[in-house]
């Protein structure tokens, strides 16, 4: 890991109705870190992580995201050029994102779109670079042989592993992860996180992902960022986070965000 910031966020607020999700939080991201963003319901966690992608935009004002030096968004519109930053940010959603009628295979090959022209995509016609990076995707998160069957057959765990694989051959540097283990079983859980973590050990990605499993947070990840009621708590590493600190963040829910026995 270095110390250049791949991420920055300055002041971000957003505003739903009389609602404030995002409170002035500021963030700076370095390359290769991989970072657990954590906060009770409601906190503002998936709203950060949507706007860090431009896919939502944040209050007028302030506010100044940035990726790779470039900009995101500010002033409340996203920047013209967001698309050179979002072709190397790999966003992966709870709800997997997959066509469930094309094969595992064409879905991960979908994430060469931005660097092959688009009809070779609509009709299938990948190049055989893209083809090549599919398969070892494929192979590399453990569901190639999976490759020709229609996404929409396949567990929760399978497809979210092959959401992480179109990211692998988008080529992107950073992996937004939006609560990528909530929807799956505590088996298949682990393995999306070991996935992520070898990616970011091994291959020096850098990962932000939201969790409501805190214990997951503080197993996987480095650091860790809390959330609460659209302000950030706590920024620092995750042996650092205490129970005391959990319970304030948390409130009543804190017995219920740890899938296998919380902290004493």
């Amino acid at each position: 890991m270095t110390s250049d910031p791949v991420l920055s966020i300055r002041a971000a607020s957003k505003t739903f109705g009389s609602r404030r999700a995002l409170d002035q939080v500021s963030l700076d991201v370095a390359r290769g870190e991989m970072i657990a963003l954590i906060g009770p319901s409601g906190s503002g966690k998936s709203t950060l992580l949507r706007s860090i992608d431009g896919l939502q935009t944040i209050d007028e004002g302030a506010g100044v995201i940035t990726a790779f030096g470039g900009p995101v968004q500010a002033k409340g519109k996203v920047s013209s050029d967001v698309r050179k930053a979002r072709i190397r940010i790999g966003f992966i959603a709870q709800q997997f994102n997959l066509v469930g009628r094309l094969s595992l295979f064409s879905n991960v090959a979908l994430g060469s779109l931005g660097r092959i022209p688009l009809f070779r995509g609509l009709f299938g016609r990948w190049p055989k670079e893209t083809r090549e990076a599919a398969m070892a995707a494929l192979a590399r998160v453990g569901v190639a042989d999976y490759a020709a069957q229609r996404a929409n057959t396949l567990s929760g765990g399978q497809q979210q592993r092959g959401a992480i694989a179109r990211a692998l051959v988008q080529k992107a540097k950073i992996i937004l992860a939006d609560e990528p283990v909530a929807s799956l079983d505590p088996v298949s859980a682990r393995k999306v996180m070991e996935i992520l973590r070898d990616l970011n050990k091994t291959d020096g990605l850098t990962v932000v992902v939201t969790l409501h499993q805190v214990d997951y947070a503080l197993r996987y990840c480095d650091r860790v960022v809390a959330l609460k009621a659209g302000q950030k708590v706590y920024d620092g590493p995750a042996e650092g986070l205490k129970r005391e600190q959990l319970i304030d963040i948390y409130g009543p829910e804190f017995e219920d965000v740890f899938w296998e026995g919380a902290p004493q």
